[in-house]
């Protein structure tokens, strides 16, 4: 078994290097072209995906800034709390 996947490994590299070197050429040619889209398409695409978006109402807005200052202040605390609870041990055991 062993000796059929490294006779398949080595063919199948055999094969990647007689392959043609114009067509790798060609390829890469296209993808710079693709990738020269321009700043006109690249805003044209912005606005086309800014229509797909879906903004939230005034009332999940709001709730949704509730929910995140409620949590950053929980996550302060905690943070606060475990960085006194340290200081404290640290304090404790080497002073």
């Amino acid at each position: 078994m062993a000796n059929e996947s490294k006779e398949k490994r080595e063919s199948a590299l055999l094969k990647s290097k007689q392959e043609p070197s114009g067509s790798k050429n060609e390829k890469s040619e296209k993808d710079e072209k693709k990738k020269r889209g321009g700043l006109i398409e690249y805003f044209k695409g912005v606005k086309l995906e800014m229509k797909k978006v879906v903004w939230p109402t005034n009332k999940e807005l709001g709730s949704f800034t509730v929910v995140v200052l409620v949590t950053c202040v929980a996550f302060a605390l905690l943070f606060w709390g475990i960085d006194s609870g340290v200081l404290a041990a640290i304090r404790a055991v080497c002073f």
